[in-house]
């Protein structure tokens, strides 16, 4: 599993997965745990979907 997730890219994904799972907490909603996709791929530093597509916003040293 190569690293295909960038610094920013990481980042924000974080953010923003932090965010929807605390919604979903707040408004009681099971729509929180889709805030786990986006903050597993931000810790992880992998993103399947970039794959397929031949992404990567990873810096080449």
């Amino acid at each position: 599993m190569k690293c295909n997730v960038g610094s920013v890219d990481r980042l924000v994904r974080i953010v923003i997965g932090l965010l929807i799972a605390i919604v979903g907490v707040v408004f009681d909603s099971w729509w929180g745990l889709v805030g786990i996709v986006p903050l597993a791929t931000g810790l992880f530093k992998f993103c399947p979907l970039y794959l397929p597509l031949k992404i990567s916003t990873e810096k080449e040293d």
